[in-house]
């Protein structure tokens, strides 16, 4: 086990009605607070009005900006900076899902940021280490970005998705009522439960030994998510399955299960130059993405692999040698994208082979890709390859 340093300082608000404590979490920030959110459906399902009912009797005045696309866009956290900056804002509140919250971030580092926002994604070194706080009131358990300490925005010049992170960028307050959920369509809840099952494996697959406690913690939350996204899709309106997916996607990438260990963030990398070109669902580009890692990377550590296999999608150590338990726990976990309607090769999103060498070489602008196998522009290449 690693050393580490753990804090967590995010006040999680968390079940039915929790959406009327928003107005008294933001009068600790200030006044004033720019509410940004995504294409409208907060209006359309009443989540709007009871965010600004509860604002309003709180005494906060508020400005707002609307628009965040699926893979938050630049230009927008740019024109949020420049109304925050004009309207004097002293919170930004995110109402949405991970793009919502992960743009709100974006504008909240811009603000403190003497340069253009951008600089600092492709140079980590620039920071953050300033941001205006940031509050969520979640509507989408995906991204895990209520607690986490990073964000991820693409710009549309070259289409390129990265991501920067720091202490700074940790919401202050999530608001989280599973029956905001309720309303999701299914294609959306289904990314969502991919994303979350990403962030486990990603932690998960480490070349640290000892992490036993971790291991387990993580073990348990990839369980859930297997067992009560079916359960969600099946009913929409069950609150309890709602509740488990919408806890487990915070307790996923709130950094708890990276204690004392490295992950390897390979398949996220992989995976933002698909949605970055493609404009695909991070969620489904993921779902591509992790079975052909998988089938590349297995041999770095198969025990680890088996150990997952054994005791996340019950493969028995009888049914075969290390490549046959490894195999079919792929076949299970692929078999479990397609419940959910996920995509598992690439040609089930409509993208070919063309633009796979040029994927390759953009996933190495300014990082490096891999822990648990440290990969180079051939690797992530084949990879590719390997998701047709």
């Amino acid at each position: 086990m690693l050393n580490f340093e753990y804090c967590s300082p995010t006040r999680i608000v968390f079940g039915r009605e929790a959406e009327k404590r928003t107005g008294e979490l933001a009068r600790r920030f200030g006044k004033k607070v720019l509410v940004h959110y995504g294409g409208g459906s907060i209006k359309r399902n009443g989540v709007y009005d009871k965010v600004v009912a509860s604002l309003k009797e709180a005494g906060v005045d508020f400005v707002e900006l609307g628009g965040v696309q699926p893979n938050p866009r630049l230009s927008l956290v740019r024109e949020g900076i420049r109304l925050c900056k004009e309207e004097g804002v002293d919170l930004i509140l995110a109402v949405g899902g991970g793009s919502a919250i992960d743009s709100s971030k974006a504008i909240a580092a811009g603000l403190k940021y003497d340069g253009d926002v951008w600089e600092m994604f492709l140079d980590g070194s620039k920071g953050p280490f300033d941001a205006l706080p940031v509050g969520v009131v979640l509507t989408i358990p995906a991204a895990g970005s209520e607690c986490s300490n990073g964000c991820v925005i693409t710009a549309e010049e070259g289409w390129l998705k990265r991501d920067i992170g720091g202490e700074c960028l940790v919401p202050a307050f999530a608001v989280m009522n599973p029956e905001f959920t309720f309303t999701l369509p299914a294609y959306q809840t289904a990314c969502g439960a991919s994303d979350i099952l990403a962030h486990m494996f990603e932690r998960y697959f480490t070349q640290v030994t000892h992490t036993d406690l971790t291991d387990r913690l993580l073990e348990a939350a990839m369980r859930t998510i297997l067992i009560q996204a079916p359960i969600v899709l099946r009913e929409p309106e069950n609150y309890d399955a709602r509740a488990e997916v919408m806890w487990t996607g915070t307790i996923a990438h709130n950094n708890l299960l990276d204690t004392g260990r490295l992950g390897d963030w390979a398949s996220h990398n992989i995976e933002h130059e698909l949605s970055g070109m493609y404009d695909i669902a991070h969620g489904a580009g993921l779902a591509i993405v992790f079975p052909a890692w998988m089938r590349y990377c297995w041999k770095e550590n198969p025990a680890r692999f088996v150990q997952l296999a054994v005791r996340v999608f019950d493969v028995d150590l009888a049914f075969g040698q290390t490549q046959e338990i490894v195999e079919e726990m792929i076949r299970r976990l692929e078999n479990w994208y397609r419940s959910l309607g996920m995509p598992v090769r690439l040609h089930e999103a409509n993208i070919g082979e063309d633009r796979l060498r040029e994927m390759a070489k953009k996933c190495f602008i300014a990082r490096q890709i891999g822990n648990f196998k440290k990969l180079d522009e051939e690797d992530v290449y084949q990879i590719y390859r390997l998701a047709l």
